[in-house]
């Protein structure tokens, strides 16, 4: 068992070092969810394309739960993609192009345009982009994320120079152990490289947590883990999570 735990946390040592994610945080206009949910379940079949033709490393549609206290603008669902370079995420791909392949002889190419330009509604409000690379990390563990997975995120303000270095040399562990325990699948901190002039700029680092099979969340105690939690919130500020459960998965 000793060489099974040596083995794995090597691997899990081999975290999401230079990856990259552009994140959109969805805010739709009132009564348009289904109208949403059918407009990307359109483009769920590009980005299986756009995935087999190497464009991005993955794609999901997550739907955030409701919280006390939500303001207008908060975002009723948030979207990930994943590459491994910046120069993949700018390179970008032809969306119509993609359509009109996946989508030929299932749907006129008026039709396939007017969706590949938001479909016969505007479902959305407005849309915040951010575009986050990894810092620190988990390996993704328990198969492949797919609709029906729950997760977490915490936005974060780095408040001093040290914050990713507790992240990665103290907490890092602590989610390693989580995972071996089966109540975390995934961990991962990313930063803000780049986001939309409309994005919200009182963070500038996100949290991640992919839920596991247990509720066997373990956590430090004693004297020198009160004295470490003393230096972790003093290097940065963080919201409370937000649940998200995954409605669309191509990876």
């Amino acid at each position: 068992m000793k060489y099974i735990y040596i083995a794995l946390t090597l691997m899990l040592s081999l975290s999401l070092n230079s990856q990259y994610v552009q994140m959109y945080a969805v805010d739709l206009n009132e009564g348009s969810e289904d109208d949403y949910l059918q407009l990307e379940k359109f483009w769920s079949e590009i980005h299986e394309e756009a995935l087999s033709q190497g464009s991005h490393n993955g794609w999901s549609v997550w739907k955030r739960t409701p919280k006390e206290g939500d303001s207008e603008s908060a975002p009723e669902y948030f979207i990930f993609e994943a590459y491994s370079s910046t120069e993949q995420m700018e390179s970008g791909y032809n969306a119509l192009e993609i359509a009109r392949k996946v989508y030929k002889g299932k749907m006129s190419n008026k039709k396939i345009q007017q969706m590949v330009q938001g479909g016969p509604t505007d479902s959305s409000k407005e849309r915040r982009i951010y575009q986050l690379e990894g810092v620190t990390g988990t390996v993704l563990v328990g198969g492949s994320i797919k609709p029906g997975d729950i997760a977490s995120i915490n936005l974060m303000s780095k408040k001093t120079d040290d914050f990713e270095k507790y992240e990665s040399e103290i907490w890092k562990p602590i989610a390693e152990n989580n995972i071996l325990n089966g109540s975390l699948r995934q961990w991962a901190i990313v930063k803000v490289i780049n986001r939309s002039e409309n994005a919200y700029t009182e963070w500038s680092h996100l949290a991640w947590n992919l839920r596991g099979n247990t509720k066997n969340v373990e956590y430090p105690s004693g004297f020198e883990w009160e004295k470490m939690w003393e230096g972790f919130q003093s290097s940065r500020d963080m919201s409370d999570s937000t649940e998200l459960t995954c409605v669309y998965a191509v990876n």
